[in-house]
């Protein structure tokens, strides 16, 4: 009887069934078997011999033999296909299309060999409480041109009780990384890396990537417990070293290295950050502190170190926008600062201007590539050297050339131009500033109710457009006061305090009534405040025109250093660095918001390279100059709550609108037609539907939000580190039920999205022609204390004085192409609703919930357009005037003045 039962083989592994353990690591220091060793695993067969033999007995009836009976275990051989992008560090650069052939002879495997050692991790522990492992290897198998990538293959000989596969951890053993797109197992099992992996030459260990399906920390699988807590410890460091550029490591630090004390002494910059000047965080690098000043981080002409999943500019083409930028900063602009050897000359006449757009500038033609790179800038010249720099005509000056002229102009572009989001009600008078009278002169507005009741006479009285709010202004009085003297010791820079009145017309249009330029005292002279209004005689309405120019000059140094690069860029890197630091890959708010973050601290690192440092463009072209930073800290001490930064929030705190739980929005605006407000209720509302959906998804009681404490780490550390000098502000929302998580993500996604393109991609279409929002004023108003020399010159020639007051020829230039690139959509562009994630795809509800968050952004599409014909909405239709299509959410590449992207990607 024993016989037969022995030739059953097959099935003896339910009769006496063997529990075998699959961990990681070597045989001698756990408990993996032998019989998944990499021979082994090559036989792809469906059963394995066991080791493990039944000892010999003699029977004292019939001296019958025990038989040694081999245990056989089934398994399942489990195949799976990995992704590699192609890259320009990678060994693949060493394929050529359509051959395999062997990297480089430094060691590196060929490709037909073994490349990356992959371990499957289960679900489950084993019976001693490990984790159950099975590992294979990856070889070649082609280049896909479909999806024009490298593919590799590896099959794994699972164990039929292995459970489910929730990991994998990855060796790589070429000498450079390699970008994993996928890896995807034929048994449905998915893991969307979207990862750099580095050679185990660099990064000793194994790279840990989870599947799709996303886990709150208390619901994650026993057999990837240890595996999420390890994966978040190696990405924290411990604040220490210089990192390299295979480090995959987020820490904070000040702003210490925007200055360059190594060069000279009047390139030493303060640092950013504690309590003498506030500032949210960046990302560590390490870098030496320099001799010259022991607090500023030396500098490289690299960029700086970012961790490398950051940084995609390698196998992205959305990422053209940072190489294109960099090589603008470090190749064009450069031969611009040769050609103009005169930096103070400006233009002459309004002509020369037009010459940059009809003509352009004769440049040597950079042989570095920035040619091929700016194709829409830079044009050759053929036969010579030569290349010219010239310019497309920006939309706004190509529809209405004088439009930039015009008083109703100036006043719509702060409902519907590039800097909407400043404009603020008027609910007291007499407008006082909060700056302190012993040093600034007096408080009080020199803006009466009397000037101001003479403008608006025709309409009503003056206490009733106060009552009624139908009065707004632009104030940038106390932010700008007090650089005002320091400005006057740089050459060519004129810095006031200013505060502009304007009236909302019965038709629903603003109209101006009021700017006041402010001198605090200086060198023994009393505080000079003069009110400018629109005249009818000659020498009235040029200082109006000169006014105005301060005035746009003003707004466009605030737009570039808070309304984009602050309130953007620069709170948003603390955001990421705490996600990477605190929320899992496989946790699902990381997953909600990972879209949201790519690129950005790419671009920011390139920012402090080249664009706000002490040698950047925006102090060698805006009015604060070498103080720009420093205005920028002192907008974020004074301004910045996060409370404030949903949309509904900010328009609510300036007074442009009020609850309303009756409205579409649940809000009222002040200026009904107000584009800004209008498109971005739009795009603030689906994004806040849709965290809606996706949060109580994952959360459906409100203590699994308090519960969680990856959650709960990373919403401390952003308040208490990341934006460490405001920790103790009282605004700071709390998080401990579903609408407060909603509240604090959505805030977030729009910041990103709907707020950065909003400030953003119409920067070309408003400010390319300089006219239209000068990025510096350089002369002084003609009637602050001149001389009878510079009156008369005045009198004589008005429009030289104009003409002085803009950016210099190398300075306009300068921004001009900066602007054209920061304004341009890359041929990929990811935009918000466009292309779902793979797990949310991979959930059903979740899935649901964001296609219905696309449907309503692709009505939003419908909407913009509709009321951009509208005749009624005179901000945004009439004669001349440029559609406001910055928040509809998609777009063709290049300069469009339109599309959302998900992230902060230029």
């Amino acid at each position: 009887m024993l016989r037969p039962q022995i030739n059953q083989s097959h099935s003896l592994h339910n009769l006496l069934p063997l529990h075998k353990s699959f961990i990681r690591g070597d045989a001698t220091n756990h408990s993996s078997s032998s019989a998944y060793s990499p021979a082994i695993l090559r036989q792809h067969s469906s059963t394995k011999k066991s080791n493990v033999t039944r000892g010999q007995s003699t029977s004292a009836v019939g001296n019958i033999k025990a038989i040694a009976i081999p245990f056989v275990e089934t398994v399942t051989i489990v195949k799976c296909v990995v992704t590699i992008q192609p890259n320009v560090s990678s060994a693949l650069d060493d394929v050529s299309t359509g051959d395999v052939v062997a990297v480089a002879a430094d060691g590196v495997p060929d490709l037909l060999g073994e490349s990356f050692v992959l371990e499957i991790v289960s679900n489950d522990l084993d019976s001693e409480g490990n984790m159950k492992t099975v590992k294979g290897y990856a070889t070649y198998s082609a280049l896909d041109f479909q999806i024009n990538a490298y593919t590799y293959e590896c099959n794994f000989d699972v164990p039929d009780d292995f459970g489910e596969i929730g990991a994998i951890l990855v060796e790589n053993e070429y000498s450079k990384k390699m970008f994993f797109k996928t890896i995807v197992f034929d048994n449905g099992v998915t893991f969307t890396c979207e990862s750099w992996v580095q050679s185990k030459l660099n990064v000793p260990g194994k790279r840990i990537f989870f599947t799709d399906k996303s886990y709150l920390p208390s619901e994650t699988p026993e057999g990837l417990k240890s595996l999420r807590t390890e994966d978040l410890e190696s990405l924290r460091g411990n604040g220490e070293g210089e990192r390299k550029s295979y480090d995959r490591i987020y820490d904070y630090d000040v702003y210490n290295d925007l200055g360059a004390p190594g060069l000279s002494i009047n390139l030493a910059r303060p640092v950013l950050g504690g309590e003498k000047l506030p500032y949210p965080r960046r990302c560590r690098t390490g870098r030496k502190m320099t001799i010259q000043d022991p607090l500023s981080e030396s500098r490289t002409l690299l960029p700086f170190y970012v961790p490398h999943d950051e940084d995609f500019s390698e196998i992205k083409s959305a990422q053209f926008g940072a190489k294109t930028l960099y090589s603008l900063l470090h190749s064009l602009l450069p031969t611009l600062d040769a050609i103009f050897t005169d930096k103070d000359k400006g233009f002459p006449l309004f002509t020369k201007i037009d010459l940059l757009y009809n003509e352009g500038v004769n440049i040597p033609t950079p042989n570095n590539g920035v040619a091929s790179a700016l194709p829409t800038l830079i044009q050759g010249v053929g036969g010579t050297a030569n290349s010219i720099l010239k310019f497309d005509t920006p939309e706004t000056m190509d529809r209405d050339t004088f439009s930039w002229f015009r008083d109703e102009e100036f006043c719509r572009q702060m409902l519907a131009g590039l800097n909407p989001c400043c404009i603020q009600l008027v609910t007291e008078w007499p407008l006082m500033s909060k700056l302190d009278p012993e040093i600034y002169g007096p408080a009080e507005s020199a803006i009466t109710k009397e000037i101001l009741q003479e403008e608006i006479g025709g309409f009503m009285t003056f206490d009733e457009a106060l009552a009624q709010k139908k009065l707004f202004m632009l104030d940038y009085h106390d932010l700008l006061l007090p650089y005002a003297n320091k400005t006057r010791d740089l050459k060519g820079r004129v810095v006031y305090g200013s505060r502009t009145i304007m009236f909302l017309t019965p038709a629903g249009t603003l109209r101006p009534l009021a700017i006041e330029l402010t001198h605090p005292p200086s060198d023994g002279k009393p505080q000079w405040k003069h009110v400018y209004t629109p005249t009818w005689d000659a020498t009235g309405a040029w200082l109006w025109k000169l006014a105005k120019a301060h005035v746009l000059s003003h707004d466009s140094g605030y737009h570039q250093l808070v309304s984009h690069w602050l309130r953007t860029h620069c709170v948003t890197e603390p955001y990421i660095i705490a996600t990477n630091r605190h929320l899992s890959e496989m946790h699902p708010i990381k997953r909600l918001l990972l879209p949201h973050f790519r690129y950005t601290m790419q671009i920011n690192a390139l920012a402090r390279l080249a664009l706000i440092n002490s040698t950047g463009i925006i102090e060698a072209a805006f009015s604060p100059g070498k103080y720009s930073m420093q205005l920028c800290s002192d907008a974020y001490a004074q301004l910045w709550r996060f409370d404030h930064e949903a949309l509904p929030s900010d328009l609510i705190s300036r007074g442009m609108a009020v609850e309303d739980p009756t409205a579409p929005h649940g809000i009222k605006l002040t200026i009904e037609d107000y584009p800004f407000a209008n498109d971005g209720l739009l795009i603030y509302d689906a994004i806040k539907q849709w965290a809606t959906s996706y949060v109580n998804h994952y959360y459906p009681q409100a203590n699994l939000v308090e519960s969680d404490e990856e959650l709960q780490a990373w919403w401390n550390e952003i308040r208490t580190v990341g934006h460490g000098d405001k920790k103790d502000e009282p605004w700071w929302p709390q998080l401990k039920t579903q609408d407060d998580l909603i509240g604090i993500v959505s805030t977030i996604m729009w910041v990103a999205s709907g707020h950065h393109s909003a400030v953003n991609f119409g920067q070309y279409d408003f400010a390319g022609y300089f006219p239209n929002r000068p990025s510096i004023a350089r002369t002084k108003m003609p009637n602050e204390d001149p001389t009878d020399e510079e009156w008369q010159s005045f009198i004589k020639r008005p429009e030289d004085l104009l003409l002085k007051s803009f950016p210099s020829q190398i300075q306009a230039t300068q921004v001009m192409a900066i602007l054209d690139v920061l304004s341009t959509h890359s041929p990929d562009e990811e935009y918000i609703g466009g292309t779902i994630e793979p797990a949310w795809e991979a959930e059903p509800a979740v899935k649901a919930a964001f296609e219905e968050f696309q449907g309503r952004l692709n009505q939003v599409e419908s909407i913009v357009d509709s009321r951009n014909t509208d005749p009624l909405l005179k901000n945004r239709s009439g004669a001349g005037l440029v559609p406001y299509q910055l928040l509809k959410p998609y777009s063709d590449g290049g300069v469009t003045g339109r599309g959302v992207p998900n992230s902060i990607s230029i």
